[in-house]
Formats: structure tokens, sequence, C-alpha cells
């Protein structure tokens, strides 16, 4: 059971919003189109759903071509076999959670739909509510109903546009939870279009990030957050320092001179223009006095010197912005630390990846 996406372009009018793009989904598999508003990653969903007709190139759900824009193939959205979940619950306030559950079925021409209901609301949670009516539920419960009403026909495909974006943080956190539980526990392959990278880095198997129609990388949450290929990327995903450098020789000088120590550099160009990524996470803080120049702590180590100008108490951490060389960069302690106080940065090489300045 997969999903293929090849070569996708959509238009309107004389704006091409999505620009020939292509993956698949496997079996199983929760891949996450993450990006900022206006990607076109919602655009993409609609177009795997039926919503939106292709300009060019070809949608397959398992053996099915679904869009076909050179053979002027379209299979309506009710016979693609999927379940959908939108960002407003679109759950009808003068049906029962029940009758929500059973609307798609019922326009299919499904009669007995009562086993079919009593399972969905099982596995999201909301069987003893099957009789109330969505005035009565919080937004948490009628997102359940969305999803129950998705996986009520036992779908092929799953998929999920921004669910959680009307929720509160701890409902989201807990939803997020129950999705992912959901689509495991029945196998489904689903695809999840959100701009928010906790979402993707904690649900997905595989993310793909979008930037003005185009795919920018794709890949495990854990090669997106440690391996982007390009600045946009880096920025999107997680908290990301960039320090200027430059090149002399083989070695690699911030503003100031010190000699930064990389890990290795990406294929290609040699000359084209980098920049040193440092998650904030990967920082140590050593209280001391400046030590300008070379590092003492071995060729793997950087030490740069800088000022705490600024600190934001976030909770499980302080983050500290420090100026290096007029570069301003974030670093987390526990310990809070007054404003002007001279510190260095210590990192790892591993830890610190050259990228493409392309945004």
């Amino acid at each position: 059971m997969t999903i293929s996406v090849r070569n996708l372009v959509k238009r309107y009018n004389d704006t091409t919003v999505i620009k020939g793009i292509s993956f698949e989904v496997a079996a199983g598999e929760f891949v996450t189109l993450l990006g900022p508003s206006g990607c076109g990653k919602t655009t993409t969903l609609r177009c795997i759903a039926g919503l939106e007709t292709i300009s060019e190139g070809q949608i397959r759900i398992n053996d099915l071509t679904v869009s076909d824009a050179a053979r002027n193939i379209f299979v309506a959205p009710n016979e693609r076999h999927l379940g959908m979940v939108f960002q407003s619950y679109a759950v009808w306030p003068h049906m029962t959670v029940a009758q929500n559950v059973a609307f798609p079925l019922t326009v299919r021409g499904r009669k007995d739909t009562a086993e079919d209901v009593k399972w969905a609301l099982e596995i999201v949670g909301m069987g003893p509510l099957a009789e109330r009516r969505p005035s009565e539920l919080s937004g948490g419960q009628q997102q359940r109903v969305a999803l129950a009403r998705a996986i009520a026909g036992h779908p092929d495909l799953l998929l999920f546009d921004e669910p959680l974006s009307n929720l509160d943080a701890r409902l989201r956190d807990r939803t997020r939870l129950e999705i992912s539980r959901i689509q495991r526990e029945l196998k489904v392959p689903a695809i999840y279009v959100t701009h928010d990278q906790t979402e993707a880095l904690s649900m997905s198997d595989r993310i793909i990030v979008m930037e003005s129609g185009h795919v920018m990388q794709e890949g495990t949450p854990d090669a997106i957050y440690h391996a982007p290929v390009n600045r946009f990327v880096a920025d999107f995903i997680g908290s990301a320092n960039f320090l200027n450098v430059r090149r002399q020789g083989d070695r690699w000088l911030v503003a100031d001179g010190t000699v930064l120590h990389v890990h290795a550099q990406p294929e290609g160009d040699r000359d084209r223009p980098l920049s040193a990524l440092v998650r904030p996470e990967a920082i140590r803080v050593e209280r001391t006095e400046p030590n300008v120049g070379a590092s003492t702590d071995g060729p793997g180590v950087n030490r740069l010197a800088g000022v705490v100008t600024r600190s934001v108490f976030l909770g499980a951490y302080i983050e500290h912005l420090v100026d290096i060389a007029g570069r301003q960069v974030r670093a987390h302690t526990r310990e809070p630390i007054p404003a002007g106080t001279p510190i260095n940065l210590l990192f790892n090489a591993a830890d610190c990846r050259l990228v493409d300045n392309h945004d």
C-alpha cells in the first residue's frame, strides 16, 4: 500500500503554487509536509484528496491512478477511499456524535453503519459520548469526533490538514500523541500538514520540508534536524545559530579571526557562500574571562568569546543572547547570567555544520 506523487504542478491562472514535486508514502508510514504559510503544503494535500485538480503530474493511491493531468484522469474524492481531518473540526451541530461519524458512510450508500461507528468511537475514546451533540463537547473532543469520522470507513490513506492548530498547548500535546497512537495501531499510511516543527519532529517517520512550492529537503526527523541541507531548513527546524565564516586556505574563521572547527564541508562548489550552524543546546557556557584566539581544548572543540546581552527565562532553561563579534548567538543554561557578563561558548566540531546560505 503506497501513495505516489510524481512531478506534481498546480497552477491558479498565472500563479504556480506547486512546482513539480515528487514523493512517496509507504505502507503504514507517517509523512509530514512541513513549511511556512503559503509554501504549498495544504494545496498538495488537497490535490491528493481530490479537492483540487492538478495542472501537471500524476498521483497514485495503491495501484489506482487517481489524478493524471496528461491522460485527463480524475477520480472523485469520495472514490479515493481516504479519510481526512481538517483544521476546522467540520462536525455538524444538529447531529449526535454517532450520527456525525456515520454520515460519510451513509453518503456512500452504507446502510448498516453501527459496528463501524462503534469501532471508530472506541478507537478515539469517545464511545460513552456517542449520543451527545457537538455543543456539549470540548474542542479536543470535537477533534476526536472528526478523527473517528475519518477512520470509520477503514480508509487506505489518512490525510491531516493542520488538525491541532485550534487547540490549546496542553490539549495539542495530548491529541498529538493520540493521533500517533491511532495511526500506528491501524497501520494506515498518513500525510500530515503542519507548520509546527514540534508536531513534525515528534510524530513523523519522515518529514518533507517545503518552501515556495518546492521540496527543500526530505528525510527522517533526525536527519532533517542534524543535517539540514541549507539555511532555510536549519532555521525552520528547531532553534539555530548562524555564524558568519570566511575561508582561509583549508580553515574557516569567524569575524574576529578565531579558527572554527567544523563538521565536514558539504559536497559541491567549495567557494559557494556558507554559514556555520550551531544549535543552542550543543553549546556549553563557561563563565570565565574571555580567552580570545585559538582553542586550548583540543582540535575538536571550539571556544568563542562573547558577552551576554540579554537573558530570557523559558521554564526548562534560560536562553541567553550572546554577542559574538557583532553576531547574536543563543545559548541555554539552567542558571541566570547577568547582562554584561563576559563568557566563553564551547562546542564540538561535530556540532558545527556548514550550510548553504540559500533561504
